[in-house]
């Protein structure tokens, strides 16, 4: 799939995506600092609903609809590790908004040390990966580990990196030493939409329809009984059938 190309830009889609930039960033910038602030009064899970209703009034005002599909699936009462595609810029903020239970989010350390967003989500309770080396990497696993055993579930992108062409990038083995360490269940998770949204290489963005779609959890036992091969492509499998192609 080509990507958007940046070489005679219409004036109405420049315009467009002025606005969207403008008021993206001033949008999310707000949200966050809401929810740092909020950090110091109480937890974040009894104010997570708060900042989910926060985020999808921010994707009405830059007139994006996300439509979900299959949120009957998960349950309130379990912990999760969710792993979706990796397309946009938008993906974070779109499943914060979407997934159905309190979840954090696994992100490259370097994240972290981003202006505004990596301190809002040093205080949410994110999680660093360092993939400098592997003691590194383990103690991100632990770290991750012990979130889901009490009770947090958490979201990965597997393939590490954005999309250049908005197909699926090979996926890492570390999300899925997680998945199976972890003895939770495994849900997958495809989005739709957001490569037509923000393509990695181009600044434009267009307003558009968003689908979220959650698979059938992959039980704990059966993740147990597979290898980390394994586990890695049936959830390839299990995202692509659920992405939607324009």
């Amino acid at each position: 799939m080509p990507a958007p190309g940046h070489q005679g830009v219409p004036v109405t889609a420049a315009v467009v995506s002025l606005y969207m930039w403008t008021m993206g960033i001033l949008g999310i910038g707000l949200v966050l600092i809401a929810g740092i602030v909020m950090s110091y009064l109480s937890p974040p899970r009894s104010w997570d609903p708060w900042f989910k209703r926060m985020l999808r009034v921010w994707f009405r005002i830059l007139f994006i609809r996300i439509v979900t599909e299959g949120t009957e699936k998960i349950r309130k009462d379990r912990t999760y590790v969710f792993m979706s595609n990796h397309v946009s810029l938008f993906d974070v903020p779109v499943l914060a908004a979407c997934i159905p239970v309190f979840v954090r989010g696994v992100e490259a350390d370097r994240q972290f040390k981003w202006p505004v967003y990596g301190f809002a989500v040093k205080r949410f309770g994110n999680i660093p990966i360092d993939r400098s080396s592997v003691h590194a990497s383990i103690s991100s696993i632990r770290r991750a580990v012990r979130k889901l055993r009490e009770g947090t579930s958490i979201v990965i992108m597997p393939e590490g990196h954005r999309t250049l062409d908005g197909r699926m990038r090979p996926f890492k083995k570390l999300p899925f030493h997680l998945v199976r360490e972890s003895g939770c269940d495994l849900v997958p998770v495809g989005l739709s939409g957001l490569f037509q949204l923000k393509a990695k290489q181009s600044w434009l963005i267009r307003p558009t329809r968003i689908k979220v779609k959650f698979g059938n959890p992959v039980p704990a036992g059966e993740i147990r009984e597979m290898s980390v091969e394994a586990v890695s492509e049936r959830t390839r499998d299990a995202i692509r059938s659920l992405i939607e192609r324009p």
